[in-house]
């Protein structure tokens, strides 16, 4: 069936970031939906990836959009305040509207009358469903074998690596399923819980009937995004609640190539990785010990292919772990591992 969706991507400043931009690629990259413009008024005439940047929702009208989706994610998933002029028009253009920031539109009373008169659906994507509570022990029941990626940072690539060890099991023939956990992943994947918009007591209650609904979509593997970093002076909660409730049998490391402190926060080093491997397994949940079986190396930011197998190389060296680029190399070799080691 042919999708009648057709996506403008929000990305008003920070359509050329890719870590608060993070969610437009995501979304292009993954997405089932054709992505047919992205409003970014500094980049207007430009393209990404051959799409075309326009300056204002009129300009996009032209490549006849049905929905747009908030294409950033900001510190603190609050809008910058030109934006409300521009969700305005998008919903006057006659345009559903999808967020995965944390302040909803739907709960907007302007935004949702406005909504109202043109007939338009306003989605809030990090809006948690009723009724979570704390875990039930179901998530050691589950009848699948569960992979959370986990990470020295925010915005490495965490969902990425999910999505491509999906795709790599799924092209093999495995019964593979990828559990989302934030704002990008479900508009990827179509369902989900933003984990960080949960209740703290709750968290890890989310995590555990997201694998419980992977497992009933028909996973018998199922690959967890994962969310902020142990390590991370701000987003550290969200991490530990989505590996104790999500109970994986195996992490995969997501590290960015050449990162040695945490992004925005300076004086908050990155551990050697091999800390971080020791890390998340002594904090695994006492119930199940999971172990890292594989490092995934974000090396978008080194040129040549060659001397990122070097650094990737050198890494694996440096940990005893299976190591690559799954996005730059495939996937093949980090499956592999995570085959063996579950």
């Amino acid at each position: 069936m042919t999708s009648r969706r057709r996506i403008l991507v929000l990305g008003e400043g920070f359509s050329h970031d890719p870590h608060y931009g993070k969610t437009m690629r995501g979304i292009i990259r993954y997405g089932p939906d054709p992505v047919v413009a992205i409003l970014d008024s500094k980049r207007a005439g430009e393209e990404h990836e051959g799409i075309p940047i326009v300056a204002t929702v009129a300009d996009a009208l032209v490549y006849e959009p049905t929905v747009a989706v908030v294409g950033v994610a900001t510190q603190g998933g609050r809008f910058p305040s030109a934006w409300r002029e521009l969700l305005k028009a998008s919903i006057a253009a006659g345009l559903d509207v999808e967020s995965g920031l944390h302040e909803f539109i739907s709960d907007d009373p302007e935004l949702a009358e406005l909504a109202r008169r043109r007939d338009v659906e306003l989605r809030d994507l990090r809006k948690p469903p009723e009724g979570l509570n704390v875990p039930t022990g179901a998530n050691l029941e589950v009848d699948a074998k569960i992979v959370l990626t986990v990470g020295s940072d925010c915005a490495i690539g965490k969902k990425t690596v999910a999505v491509e060890l999906d795709l790599e099991a799924r092209r093999r023939g495995l019964e593979s399923v990828f559990v989302p956990t934030g704002q990008t992943g479900i508009a990827i994947a179509g369902w989900g819980i933003a984990v960080d918009a949960v209740v703290s007591d709750f968290l890890a209650g989310a995590a555990e009937q997201l694998v419980v609904e992977g497992a009933r979509r028909g996973g018998s593997l199922l690959f967890v995004e994962g969310q902020g970093s142990l390590v991370h002076p701000m987003y550290s909660g969200v991490t530990l609640g989505l590996v104790h409730g999500s109970a994986p049998h195996a992490f995969v490391l997501c590290h960015r190539a050449g990162s040695t402190e945490i992004e925005g926060c300076p004086g908050h080093p990155i551990p050697p990785l091999g800390e971080l491997v020791e890390l998340h397994e002594r904090i695994a949940l006492p119930a199940r010990r999971a172990k890292v079986a594989g490092i995934a190396l974000n090396t978008a930011e080194i040129a040549r292919d060659d001397d990122a197998r070097d650094v990737i190389d050198a890494v694996a060296a440096e940990t005893g772990l299976p190591t690559d680029d799954p996005v730059r190399f495939g996937a093949g070799l980090l499956l592999d591992a995570l085959l063996a080691r579950l």
